[in-house]
C-alpha cells in the first residue's frame, strides 16, 4: 500500500514513514482492505492532507473515526460525500454555524470546501471496517496522527485547533496554547448537543475573529 500524501507533508513526515510501527500499520491496513470492506476508499485515506496542504494550514478539526456506513467517508473528518444523508453530528455542526454566523444550512455535507481553505479535517484513526466502529483503533494510526498534531504545533504558529468532545480535548496536551488558539466544546453528537454542551459554543465566529487578528483570510463556513 502506497502513502498517497501531498508533497508539502512528505517533507515533515518522511522519518515517520520509515518507522517500524508505520510499516506494520500499512501492512495491517492493506490486509484489511484486501479481506474486508473498509472505508474510506483506499485512494482517499490521506485526503485530509491532499486537500489541505501544510503551508496553507490555518485550522485543525480533530475527529475520532471515519464513518463506517457505505459511501459516507471521504477521508475528511465529519464530512460525507455529495448526495449522502447528513449524519447527526454533521447536522448539529451546520445548525451551530447557522446559529452562530447566519450561514444557511447547506445541501451538501462534503467539507472539501473547508479543506481547500486551509482546514485540516483530521480523524485520529484514518480507516475503519464497514459497520464496525473503532475496528482500526490502536493499530498505529493514533501514533501517526499525534505526530501530525505535534508537527503542526512545532512548525507552525497561530493555528486554530477545534477540540470537540472528550476525545479531542485530550489532544490539548500536544498543543502549545501560547503559540496557537485552542477552542473547545462538547461533541456535536446528539447526546452531547441535547445536554447543552454543543450549541452556542461560537467556535466558528471565534475562529474567524482569531484568523483576521492574525492577518489571515477568514473561513467561508
Amino acid at each position: 500500500m502506497n502513502v498517497d500524501i501531498h508533497q508539502s507533508w512528505k517533507h515533515h513526515l518522511e522519518e515517520e514513514f520509515s518507522k517500524p510501527y508505520f510499516k506494520d500499520l500499512l501492512g495491517f491496513v492493506k490486509s484489511e482492505y484486501r479481506t474486508h470492506t473498509c472505508f474510506p476508499p483506499e485512494s482517499q485515506i490521506f485526503n485530509a492532507f491532499n486537500y489541505c496542504h501544510f503551508n496553507d494550514l490555518k485550522v485543525v478539526v480533530i475527529g475520532q473515526d471515519p464513518y463506517h456506513g457505505h459511501e459516507q467517508a471521504n477521508g475528511l473528518c465529519f464530512s460525507v460525500n455529495d448526495g449522502i444523508a447528513h449524519p447527526p453530528s454533521l447536522i448539529n455542526i451546520f445548525k451551530e454555524i447557522e446559529l452562530d454566523i447566519g450561514i444557511p444550512y447547506p445541501k451538501s455535507g462534503n467539507l472539501l470546501r473547508w479543506a481547500t481553505q486551509g482546514i485540516l479535517l483530521l480523524n485520529a484513526t484514518l480507516t475503519v471496517r464497514a459497520h464496525q466502529a473503532g475496528s482500526h483503533q490502536k493499530k498505529g494510526w493514533e501514533t501517526f496522527t499525534d505526530t501530525i498534531i505535534k508537527t503542526i504545533n512545532n512548525q507552525k504558529e497561530g493555528v486554530v485547533f477545534l477540540l470537540w468532545g472528550g476525545f479531542a480535548k485530550k489532544k490539548i496536551n500536544l498543543i502549545d496554547s501560547q503559540k496557537h488558539k485552542v477552542l473547545t466544546s462538547g461533541h456535536p453528537s446528539p447526546l452531547s448537543a441535547n445536554r447543552g454542551y454543543w450549541f452556542g459554543n461560537k467556535n466558528f465566529r471565534n475562529t474567524n475573529i482569531w484568523l483576521e487578528d492574525q492577518g489571515e483570510k477568514k473561513i467561508d463556513w
